[in-house]
């Protein structure tokens, strides 16, 4: 099962989110919970860094399984608000793939818009 973590600060911000595991939905290589969750959260990646010319701090494993990604604590305020955008559409679109899939793929985000963890 994939786990996605949304980390948020005090103004309920997205500070980073982590990936863990596998949907295990299909063979290898024929996964589509797994395409369309990595389509999805590597799209938000080049995102951020095409629309807002900054980076993200991204960490993962060579054979997949594990993507942690954190906004830059430094950003000026447009560039903030462009990401927390970005982030946030990526999180719909996340559990979009949840509500669909929910035995493949599981989203915990304390504190996010208005409303407990999913």
């Amino acid at each position: 099962m994939i786990i996605l973590t949304v980390d948020r600060n005090r103004k309920r911000e997205i500070t980073a989110f982590k990936l863990t595991g596998h949907a295990g939905s299909g063979p290898y290589g024929y996964d589509l919970v797994c395409a369309a969750v990595s389509a999805v959260s590597f799209g938000a990646l080049n995102a951020v860094e095409s629309l807002t010319g900054t980076r993200m701090k991204v960490c993962q494993a060579e054979q997949g399984g594990f993507l942690e990604c954190t906004c830059p604590e430094d950003a000026a305020e447009d560039v903030r608000n462009k990401t927390q955008l970005i982030l946030e559409a990526m999180l719909v679109s996340m559990k979009t793939i949840e509500t669909s899939y929910g035995d493949y793929i599981k989203i915990h985000d304390e504190g996010g818009a208005g409303h407990a963890e999913t």
